[in-house]
């Protein structure tokens, strides 16, 4: 039985029918489309499903839907504002904190909450920060840069379009 409820995300409502049961990750992805926010272990241990719920981070992947109505959640799209690519997305790319990209969103997240309780962090603040949230290709150097460099401000625009994961070259076999 589906039960009618409004979620508010990146500052906008929608109204939906959830199941009582579903995670916040999946109703966010499957029923809002919004798929940046990544399924990694389903057992709040790998942070790739980290949102903001009303400013904290929570692993959306063991967080009831329903549990978060009436809530403000922010996913890895609500946190460039206006911008297409925002500041700390800026950093991580200039600071090489991305590789396979699968736990970026939740390191954001993680990262924006962070800045936002201690605007200037240590690097081991930073790390404690960010320790709910693993990362398999970075060894957490650049991710830890990209933090620091995002805290001073020294962000520079871009140099052309970001590079999308979707914008990969065909493969040709030959």
């Amino acid at each position: 039985m589906k039960v009618a409820a409004t979620l508010t995300v990146n500052g906008t409502s929608y109204p939906v029918e959830l199941d009582p049961h579903i995670s916040l990750l999946r109703a966010v992805r499957e029923e809002l489309g919004l798929t940046g926010s990544k399924e990694g272990c389903d057992d709040s241990e790998c942070g790739a499903c980290m949102m903001l719920l009303d400013g904290a981070p929570v692993n959306s992947c063991s967080y009831l839907a329903m549990q978060a109505v009436g809530k403000e959640i922010t996913t890895v799209e609500g946190l460039a504002g206006d911008e297409e690519v925002g500041p700390l997305q800026r950093a991580f790319l200039q600071e090489f904190g991305v590789q396979c990209g699968f736990c970026t969103p939740g390191m954001l997240i993680s990262a924006t909450a962070l800045l936002r309780s201690n605007p200037d962090p240590s690097d081991e603040e930073i790390r404690i920060g960010l320790s709910g949230n693993l990362c398999r290709c970075t060894g957490y150097d650049g991710i830890v840069k990209a933090v620091h460099r995002a805290a001073t401000g020294d962000v520079p625009a871009l140099r052309g379009a970001p590079v999308h994961v979707d914008a990969t070259p065909p493969h040709h076999a030959g």
